[in-house]
């Protein structure tokens, strides 16, 4: 019922606002499809979303309770949702707002909150981590291919494969790559080609598609059985922004069938290549290294005693000459050293020696036993002694001993030899 006013008579701002709060309440709650264009999480036990009508450029702001958005599963940007909203109107502001007591995902996006749920239960399982993927050899014997019949990724595949390496082997299985059944028919032909022991690499591939049609590759078993393989998988499932679950248990994601190709085989030509360049590298390291050697070789031969090598024998040998003479001398000047000194040695022994004592004209006495003759009182009258001269020897008789404390030295006149203290 319209408000009566007029210029005269208006209405306070703030009854016309309570009226139509009260006018769009009346409207009570209503289930409405829209697309979450935006979403701001706060602190508080209040949240708040952007939905936008998914046909019609129509939005409007929702307050949502904390408890009721964590309800409705992983939710965001982009998603579908139905949502139970009541209109209401801010009085403060004149702000129309809608209340959300109940928030569903819709269509894909229930397929997407699904699809989230189960990869993070997977991914706790530890499937999806880095240390368990295997790296992917470098020129596989067999490699093992599972796509669909006749199809467009089975022909990238085979192509790319034998255009980069002509005699790469091949082991191809066909499977259902969409539907029901294509989930346990991949499984079926991995697990023939993993049980292969000549098989070094396997290749899942299926071209693009929608979100429905590619839903097989993030089948959980088809997920637990690559990530349990004993072959390196390599995963090439729709385009570069499709991404099935099975991509995060792969030992390698490529973007493509034709991105999978190029990543399980080297290129031939590239590989001719880089071997040309390595031969190139390894010939021209080779004549520098013998460069450098030669050029070493003739800075040595250069040097004088390469030249000649006697010259430096010269030297030494002259040293050695020298050292010789000076030898030779020193044991001359040695030896006539000695000889000097033996000959002044003799000398003193020839002149303190017994013999020429005797040859100045003295005499040994010794009794008849041979002992020494020093004292009178060593002999008696009558006794016989020898005389010891320098040309002989006498046997005396004594017949006469002088007193010892007589005039000895008138007696040793009488028989001709010298004072002792003469001499």
């Amino acid at each position: 019922m319209a408000m009566q006013s007029s210029p005269d008579t208006p209405k306070a701002l703030g009854e016309v606002v309570r009226a139509v709060k009260g006018w769009v309440e009346r409207c009570g709650q209503v289930w409405v499809q829209a697309q979450v264009i935006e979403m701001r999480r706060t602190r508080g036990a209040t949240q708040f979303l952007t939905l936008r009508d998914v046909n019609d450029e129509v939005s409007a702001s929702v307050t949502i309770s904390s408890a009721v958005l964590d309800s409705a599963g992983p939710l965001s940007q982009g998603m579908t949702v139905s949502a139970l909203v009541r209109p209401t109107v801010w009085a403060k502001s004149g702000r129309l707002s809608f209340e959300c007591a109940e928030l569903r995902i819709a269509g894909e996006g229930q397929l997407l909150a699904m699809l989230e749920q189960r990869k993070r239960l997977l991914q706790a399982e530890g499937l999806f981590a880095p240390e368990r993927k295997k790296r992917l050899p470098f020129m596989p014997r067999v490699i093992g291919v599972v796509t669909g019949q006749n199809t467009a990724a089975e022909k990238d595949v085979v192509t790319n494969i034998l255009g980069r390496w002509p005699a790469a082997r091949l082991d191809v299985r066909h499977a259902l790559v969409q539907g029901p059944k294509a989930a346990a028919e991949v499984m079926q032909q991995l697990a023939v080609l993993d049980s292969d022991p000549l098989v070094d690499v396997i290749i899942i591939a299926r071209g693009g598609g929608s979100l429905e049609d590619l839903l097989p590759f993030s089948d959980e078993g088809l997920v637990r059985a690559v990530a349990a393989a004993r072959t390196p998988v390599v995963t090439a499932i729709g385009h570069e922004p499709d991404t099935p679950i099975v991509d995060l248990a792969a030992d390698l994601r490529a973007s493509t069938p034709t991105d999978a190709a190029k990543r399980v085989v080297p290129d031939a030509r590239e590989e001719s290549e880089r071997v040309q360049q390595a031969l190139a590298r390894i010939r021209q390291a080779i004549v520098a290294k013998v460069g450098q050697e030669q050029q070493q070789l003739t800075q040595l031969t250069s040097r004088p005693v390469m030249r000649d090598p006697g010259g430096s024998l010269e030297v030494h040998d002259e040293r050695l000459q020298m050292l010789r003479m000076r030898l030779e001398r020193a044991a001359e000047q040695t030896v006539t050293q000695h000889q000097t000194s033996l000959a002044h040695d003799l000398s003193r022994v020839r002149a303190m020696s017994p013999k020429a004592t005797l040859e100045r004209g003295y005499a040994i006495l010794a009794d008849g036993e041979g002992n020494s003759v020093t004292s009178i009182a060593e002999v008696d009258l009558d006794d016989d002694v020898m005389a010891y001269l320098s040309d002989g020897k006498l046997t005396l008789s004594i017949t006469g001993i002088d007193d010892p404390t007589g005039n000895l030295s008138a007696t040793m006149d009488d028989f001709g030899f010298d004072d002792p203290d003469e001499n």
